[in-house]
């Protein structure tokens, strides 16, 4: 695995997170990675973004943002209204291959979830995945509506054949409702296959040492860490209907 696309099921479900616990696994590993962020929108140049987030946690310096747009907007409105070109993907493309020279992993976070648009031709994320015939991980939301959300993203990769490499829950709760334990069976069923990972939803505010402890107990082996989907299911899903207490006893 050389790229990966960390992709979602919209804004907001904890992409860049997740896009730094599995370089931070990969890195501690001894392995050469690179992070890329395509485009970023919502911020001005001098303030922080999703690259920032991400150097903060791993403390990796080749990490890259190759557009940026201040209004909070998918890319191609962002572009649009800020007069300003909109991201060129096929030579993003590119340039992403030509990172796979010198680097083990190169992670590429999309902005939103798949099928934002990057320009005014509709280019997603789901085309830069086909031009570099790189996996999509989903990431997704435990709450109310995810069900909806994860399930059309896995059909729109599976209807432009693209490589599903797993759906990892973005940010758990300390203290999940019903609803968010419910959907970890749901989950599985529409990926055909366990979680590959939950992360914890304060992740984001630990020290890089915390975060790595998290990225670990939070990310399956695939993706570098000791994640046990049926360990987590065992002890969040509830039973013939019947919720658990929050210990999972």
């Amino acid at each position: 695995m050389s790229i990966l696309v960390v992709s979602g099921t919209g804004t907001g479900v904890g992409k860049t997170v997740v896009t730094a616990a599995i370089a931070a696994l990969a890195a501690d590993r001894g392995a050469r990675v690179a992070v890329v962020k395509p485009a970023q929108t919502g911020a001005e140049i001098n303030q922080s973004g999703d690259v920032d987030v991400v150097r903060h946690l791993t403390g990796l310096t080749d990490v890259h943002e190759w557009s940026r747009y201040p209004l909070p907007l998918a890319p191609a409105a962002a572009a649009r209204h800020s007069g300003m070109p909109p991201p060129d993907l096929d030579a993003m493309a590119e340039r992403i291959k030509a990172l796979t020279d010198e680097h083990r992993l190169v992670l590429v976070e999309g902005a939103g979830g798949l099928l934002v648009r990057y320009d005014e031709d509709g280019t997603t994320i789901a085309h830069l995945a086909a031009a570099l015939d790189a996996p999509v991980l989903v990431v997704c939301d435990p709450r109310l509506g995810t069900l909806n959300h994860t399930a059309l993203t896995l059909e729109a990769l599976a209807h432009r054949g693209l490589r599903c490499e797993g759906v990892v829950i973005g940010a758990w709760p300390q203290v999940p409702d019903l609803t968010a334990r419910s959907n970890i069976r749901d989950l599985e069923t529409l990926a055909a296959r366990p979680l590959v990972g939950a992360l914890a939803a304060d992740a984001g505010d630990q020290s890089p040492s915390q975060f790595l402890a998290i990225a670990r107990a939070g990310l399956g082996p695939g993706l570098g860490g000791a994640f046990d989907a049926a360990d987590f299911r065992r002890t969040w899903a509830p039973t013939n209907g019947a919720p658990r207490d929050h210990h999972g006893t």
